[in-house]
């Protein structure tokens, strides 16, 4: 809590042939972060031809996956499957080398990917049948109003036909320039075809080749006629019955389709996710060194887990490797990964913390203040009991279905329902409740008209208030930023960086703090602290910035002004809750009345923009109180103390979803 986890170094030597087993141990404990080893005297290792061949087959049963996962039936989803997903089941694969698993998969495919094949070359086969007969029919209708049997419309010997359509424009110019070429020699008839004409063109085949250049000139669309025998009308249905057939015959393949999908997709997925952690395991290969006989390895893990690590690294070689856990060194200070250590009912919280970025190993972990600070900033600006209350009840939905899973969705649900506990508490504080509808109802209920729910302020009568509140909230969180970069800036040996850059501020707003409290006994020591502050100030920024310091005297006692002030954000949300939820009772209001004849039409419309409107108001301000509050953490408090500017620790660690592999580090044969 408020450091990151504690790091350790791991080396590791041992025989060649243990290589396979120890990356897969390790790889499914996902528990150490392997880095490259730096040598001079041994050569890096590379993937073997196995490891090649399940790049190759994760490829191929990856396209097999896609072709079924397109034709599987699938079952639940909706809300219910939103908010309580069902679990994927998990397969147990006993793991004996990855030359064992290509053969398993070879095998598999040996017997899957030719019925998958086959079929999919007859459905690729239909659908360009059917494809073309569409095309046939569109020729037809196009050709329908022609009453003539389309074998003349193909006739291609001593007379050519020709057919197609023209823009209405071109026609008489098109007469023309055919007279010309073909010497009067040819027949021409037309019918209509919306803006276009359809027409069939007659003439010697020896003009042929002027004939199409003069159609090409007038950007005539030639139709290919389908075969048959017939009136285009008449062919029309013979087609249409053609494609029923074929459409059928789809309806049948697709069925074999949806047969095959179920009875193959879950093994498939199966192998597929054994193949793709193969390559993800190849993948640190080139961090490895090694000789003829033996391999080296090295990587971070945290120091709670190096008993577990060392256990299984000692059964999986049986005892014969050279183990080295040494702690970091000074230089290794920023290379070092950073995993956070919270209490677990923190920890969801780190989702924000990480958004920004992870400290560096020799700074302060600022998740537990933001379970806190996040979760009232967000109450404060949505400031509504109820509200919170349907927020709470979603988010509480969510944390439940997805807990097991630990996803994201089940992160960010958690930061909602504690958000939603402060929405609530200062919805009571500020007595709203979907604005001012519980008050309408108090006094509905009492008869007093000036009945209200108890309330320490109103945002609406008394904005100076809150603001205040806000500001003061502000000075607070800013004043906590500076503390914990004091803390960490003398822990780690900057005391010039705690005294010229941290302290300045925290005295200027203890002095401030005091000052506000109106206490007369409190301004001549305000003052003092107030100018010793601001004297520590400007000697920081003469040491740091020297002929600069002028202006940035200016520039950084401005920015802190516009930090302290961007706080007002608070007052200006909650003021735009209230606001929106206040004009939404008000249009309520005014329809609740209305009456068609005896029937009181107006209380089902309010009641329509009642509560269309209040969901509408809880989704966007809940949105704003979320981007806000990430706002006022990511620039103003974490621009007091805090870099961000650590590696996040990446475990070497396999992916699970319907796969589980027994090993030998796990009691397997």
């Amino acid at each position: 809590m408020f450091r990151p986890e504690e790091m350790v170094k791991l080396e590791v030597i041992t025989l060649n042939r243990y290589k396979d087993e120890l990356l897969t141990y390790l790889h499914e404990a996902g528990l150490v972060e392997i880095r490259e080893l730096d040598v001079k005297v041994a050569q890096r290792d590379a993937p073997n031809e196995y490891y090649r061949k399940a790049a190759s087959y994760s490829i191929t049963i990856s396209r097999i996956v896609d072709f079924l996962k397109a034709h599987k039936k699938t079952s639940g989803g909706g809300l219910k499957g939103f908010f309580f997903p069902k679990e994927r089941a998990r397969r147990t694969y006993h793991y004996e080398g990855v030359e064992k698993l290509i053969k398993d998969v070879e095998e598999f495919l040996s017997k899957v990917e030719p019925e998958i094949k086959a079929l999919e070359s007859q459905m690729n086969a239909l659908q360009s049948e059917i494809e073309r007969i569409n095309e046939s029919i569109e020729v037809l209708e196009t050709l329908s109003p022609l009453n003539l049997d389309v074998r003349y419309l193909r006739h291609s010997g001593l007379v050519k036909v020709t057919v197609g359509t023209l823009d209405r424009t071109r026609l008489k110019p098109l007469i023309e320039d055919l007279k010309g070429v073909t010497e009067g020699k040819f027949a021409l008839v037309t019918k209509d075809s919306g803006e276009k004409v359809l027409l069939v063109i007659a003439t010697l085949s020896r003009y042929q080749d002027k004939v199409n250049s003069v159609l090409a000139k007038h950007s005539f669309e030639k139709i290919e006629v389908p075969g048959g025998e017939g009136t285009p009308a008449e062919l029309l249905k013979e087609y249409r019955r053609k494609l029923d057939a074929k459409l059928r015959e789809l309806d049948e393949i697709r069925k074999e389709e949806e047969s095959l999908a179920e009875k193959y997709y879950d093994d498939v997925v199966f192998y597929k996710e054994l193949l793709d952690n193969e390559r993800d395991k190849a993948s640190v290969l080139p961090m490895l060194a090694r000789t003829n006989m033996t391999f080296a390895l090295t990587g971070w893990l945290p120091r709670m887990d190096v008993p577990k690590v060392l256990e299984g690294i000692k059964d999986v070689t049986e005892g014969k490797a050279y183990i080295n856990v040494r702690e970091p060194t000074e230089a290794e200070l920023d290379e070092i990964p950073i995993k956070l250590k919270n209490p677990k009912w923190v920890r969801p919280f780190e989702m924000i913390t990480e958004m920004y970025g992870v400290p560096k190993y020799n700074e302060i972990d600022p998740t537990l203040i933001i379970a806190f600070t996040y979760s009232f900033f967000f109450g404060f600006m949505l400031t509504d009991f109820m509200y919170g209350l349907i927020i709470g009840v979603i988010a509480a939905l969510l944390v439940k279905g997805h807990r097991k899973f630990n996803d994201g969705t089940y992160k960010f649900a958690y930061t909602l329902l504690w958000s939603s506990f402060f929405t609530m508490l200062m919805g009571a504080l500020f007595g709203s409740y979907f604005g001012n509808a519980g008050d309408i109802l108090l006094q509905h209920i009492t008869g007093n008209s000036n009945a209200q729910f108890p309330r320490i302020a109103d945002p609406l009568k008394q904005p100076m208030t809150v603001l205040m509140m806000a500001l003061a909230i502000g000075l607070a969180h800013l004043f906590t930023g500076y503390a914990t970069g004091f803390v960490v800036k003398w822990k780690n040996g900057d005391v010039k960086g705690a005294v010229f850059e941290q302290l300045p501020w925290m005295l200027i707003i203890i002095a401030v703090a005091l000052l506000a409290t109106k206490n007369t006994s409190m301004t001549m020591l305000a003052k003092v602290i107030f100018g010793a502050g601001l004297v520590l100030f400007v000697v920081g920024e003469i040491v740091s910035n020297g002929g600069l310091a002028a202006l940035m005297l200016i520039s950084d006692f401005f920015g802190f002004v516009g930090n302290w002030l961007s706080y007002a954000r608070l007052m200006a949300l909650a003021l735009a809750t209230s606001g929106i939820a206040l004009v939404i009772n008000i249009l309520a209001e005014m329809v609740w009345g209305i009456k068609v004849s005896v029937v009181p039409i107006g209380i089902v419309v309010g009641l329509i923009i009642f509560f269309g409107g209040q969901l509408f108001s809880v989704a966007i301000n809940a949105l704003g109180a979320f981007v806000h509050s990430l706002r006022l953490h990511y620039v103003e408090f974490f621009g007091t103390f805090y870099s961000g500017d650590g590696k996040p620790f990446t475990p070497f660690k396999s992916k699970r979803e319907v796969s589980k592999l027994e090993l030998k580090a796990d009691g397997g044969a």
